[in-house]
């Protein structure tokens, strides 16, 4: 399936001082609300209808094993859709949509994901976030501003040591106090 149009995004939740895993890798911060009245109402069929114009996942190993122990309790959240988990190490696989990638980034994107996908996102970690961002594969990066000041854990943007100009293409403020930033990433 060849496609007219591809873009890889990055997408991220995180505290409001950017940090994406407390410590303990522990997400009930995720459940931290607030109530803003101006905001949009999203409701779970509006999410449902989004997600399915997602057509690949991408993450690191961390992700991944954080994503398997968080499935016991609530579910696999990605899904059947196709997820590309990157690392160098043998991880358990146990359902057909997940694939284990270990190799070149950009061989990544050009061979695998632009001839069978159109969106594509990259659901973490910070540390496959700097890669794809040095080495100019994303094209944009949606942060969710989730209302809370954790003060200690991994920082979204650790390390990417290189600058990055980006285009605000969109700002959300929803009814539970979290904050969407959708970003183009200037490719120049």
């Amino acid at each position: 399936m060849t496609t007219d149009t591809f873009k890889v995004t990055i997408h991220m939740v995180s505290s409001l001082d950017g940090i994406i895993a407390k410590k303990d890798n522990s997400v009930s911060w995720f459940e931290t609300s607030d109530r803003y009245e101006k905001g949009v109402e999203i409701t779970e069929q509006d999410i449902g209808k989004f997600l399915k114009t997602i057509d690949c996942y991408v993450m690191g190993a961390r992700t991944y094993e954080h994503a398997l122990e968080l499935s016991k309790s609530y579910g696999w959240a990605y899904g059947d859709t196709p997820t590309i988990v990157v690392t160098h190490r043998d991880l358990p696989v146990n359902r057909q949509n997940i694939e284990i990638y270990s190799g070149d980034l950009k061989k990544l994107v050009e061979e695998r994901l632009k001839p069978n996908y159109r969106n594509v996102w990259l659901a973490g970690g910070a540390m496959l976030v700097k890669d794809f961002i040095r080495l100019k594969l994303a094209d944009e990066i949606r942060l969710s501003v989730l209302p809370v000041i954790l003060g200690d854990g991994t920082l979204f943007f650790d390390h990417v040591e290189q600058e990055q100009g980006l285009h605000l293409k969109e700002v959300t403020a929803y009814k539970t106090g979290m904050v969407e930033l959708w970003y183009e990433i200037k490719k120049d």
